[in-house]
This record gives C-alpha cells, structure tokens and sequence, in this order.
C-alpha cells in the first residue's frame, strides 16, 4: 500500500471528480434495490468460524438509503466520480441535487471509513 504521504499528495493534487472509486467490500442487493454493504467481521476467515457462534453473521451489515445505494452501485471501477454524478443527475433528477456536492461527501466518507479505495492510490503502489 502507497504510503501516507504518497496517498495524500495524490488525493491533494487531483480533483474530487476526477478520482476513480474503487469498491473494497461485497455488497447485497434486496428487492427494492436498496444495497446493505457486507463487511467482514475478521481478516482471516478461520478466525471468524471459530469466535462467532454458528447461527451469527461473519459480517458486519451496513444499510444504505437509496441514493447512497444509486451511488455505490454506480462505482465499478471505471467511471470517475463526476462521471457517476453526471448519471445520477440523470436518472434521479432533483432528489440527489446538488449532485457534486453530495456524492463527493458520501465517497469521502466511504474512504475514510475504508469501504472503497480510488484507482489512483492503488496505481500508485
């Protein structure tokens, strides 16, 4: 993993639109589309088998609204952040605006909490 100093020159010196997001954890999808984000208890699965009851999760679960759910099902590793606002613009019109505004905070909150990482830090390693 790129340094600390590396990754914050990166983020400080490229635009938060221009950052490509990158998932780190599994996701599951329910019938009205809302996305719960699976995150894993342990690192190392054996560890998990063997401290949590059988009948309990492995997983930590966090429950996204339906925009935050539009935007984490928008990051495929591939479009950029102002690229998936430009969509979201589209399909939800008024309820995500104003976009930019938006989803760069929710990603911002996503990285710091370490459910997705950016194109840009991984190449940089």
């Amino acid at each position: 993993m790129a340094s600390f100093f590396k990754r914050r020159k990166i983020l400080k010196n490229t635009s938060a639109l221009d950052l490509i997001p990158i998932r780190i954890h599994d996701h599951k999808v329910d019938d009205n589309g809302i996305v719960t984000i699976l995150i894993p208890k342990f690192k190392n699965e054996k560890f998990a088998r063997f401290f949590i009851p059988a009948r309990k999760s492995i997983y930590i679960s966090i429950h996204l609204d339906e925009l935050g759910s539009a935007v984490w099902m928008a990051i495929d590793g591939k479009q950029s952040v102002g690229e998936i606002c430009a969509d979201l613009t589209e399909r939800l019109g008024d309820k995500i605006h104003p976009a930019e505004e938006r989803v760069v905070k929710f990603m911002t909150g996503l990285y710091h909490n370490k459910h997705i990482t950016f194109k840009q830090l991984v190449e940089a390693e």
